[in-house]
């Protein structure tokens, strides 16, 4: 089959042909329809990922259709699904409790296994995927990938995000995005903060009701001002890094939430925090990575009945060989939108 592997960090991927995936007893082989290109395939593709080695495939964020399934797969040839990005054992006290992103023994295809930029890929533990609606596209069902899925889990399985309330978001790519659409579907009123000018006004027009340049002025000072002195009820970071990990922190209101969705890893994986302000204001901190597959109908629920509208997060179907070009633009500011692999031959 025909892969975009990584052979040396921070280079082309190298366009191959690699053997076929073979298929595991509990799992199935997809014929890939479409995967994300997300900040994570970065953050290994830099060599900044502790597990991503030269070798790898990367991609996480895809959606197929079967082709092969084991004897203790549920899934028959010819059906469309979604994957989530951390395959879970389904039998740890974690899983068993619902909370399958913290798996004890997880698989990560396109981080420690074969990924999805490749025409095919294995997948283990079949009881993860998720049908693929009829009435969303692979292109725009891998869009959700990690990042609708984890926005999602973070405003509503960590910070319980309400209607009403002031929702930062620090940070305009495929996370941040994820969150002002859907925070705005629940019923809050966002503000988002980047530094990238086309990007805020990319997000004003999908009905953000405050845009900040983080280059001009004190971002969490303009935050608590649009907030009626009060500051938000939940900010998320969507970054990684620390100045807006301490920015995130330093808008919230007495007892407000921060959510660390932004990947720490590499030379941000240690930050100093001003751990005074979460002190006197009483504040919680959340972290969250990925989201529960049982959670998957709850999402796709929204954006079957025309509650969620993603396809505003796609901004570029890209062929295989367009990956590289696409890892390259995140080492600067990006544009806004994302990019998804939806042809597999080019």
């Amino acid at each position: 089959m025909r892969a975009a592997v990584l052979r040396q960090y921070n280079a082309d991927l190298a366009i191959e042909t690699v053997p076929d995936p073979k298929c595991e007893e509990d799992g199935v082989v997809l014929k890939v329809l479409a995967c994300g290109i997300c900040r994570s395939d970065w953050h290994g593709w830099v060599g900044e990922h502790p597990r991503v080695k030269p070798g790898q495939i990367l991609g996480h964020e895809y959606c197929g259709e079967v082709v092969e399934a084991g004897p203790r797969a549920r899934w028959a040839i010819g059906d469309k699904v979604i994957a989530p990005f951390i395959l879970a054992c389904g039998t740890c006290p974690q899983c068993q409790s619902g909370e399958s992103n913290t798996c004890d023994d997880q698989r990560l295809p396109g981080f420690v296994e074969p990924g999805a930029y490749a025409e095919y890929i294995s997948v283990p533990r079949a009881h993860n995927l998720a049908r693929l609606p009829e009435s969303l596209s692979p292109v725009t069902a891998a869009g959700l990938g990690c990042r609708v899925t984890t926005a999602w889990h973070a405003l509503t399985g960590r910070a319980g995000l309400q209607g009403g309330e002031w929702l930062a978001v620090h940070g305009t790519g495929g996370i941040g995005l994820s969150c002002l659409i859907l925070g705005q579907a629940l019923g809050a009123r966002v503000i988002v903060v980047d530094v990238v000018p086309e990007k805020l006004e990319h997000a004003l027009s999908l009905g953000a009701e405050a845009a900040i340049d983080a280059r001009e002025g004190n971002v969490a000072e303009r935050i608590i001002e649009l907030t009626g002195g009060k500051g938000a009820h939940v900010s998320v970071e969507a970054l990684g890094i620390e100045a807006t990990t301490n920015a995130s922190i330093a808008c919230l209101r007495a007892l407000g939430r921060h959510v660390q969705v932004g990947m720490p890893v590499g030379h941000t994986t240690h930050m100093q925090i001003n751990m005074n302000t979460v002190y006197m204001r009483n504040l919680a901190l959340f972290g969250t990575r990925g989201m529960p597959a049982w959670r998957y109908p709850s999402l796709l629920g929204l954006i079957e009945t025309g509650r969620v509208d993603v396809t505003p997060l796609i901004a570029r179907e890209i062929p295989l060989s367009g990956a590289s070009a696409e890892l390259f633009a995140f080492n600067g500011p990006t544009p806004p939108g994302v990019a998804v692999i939806g042809d597999f031959v080019h």
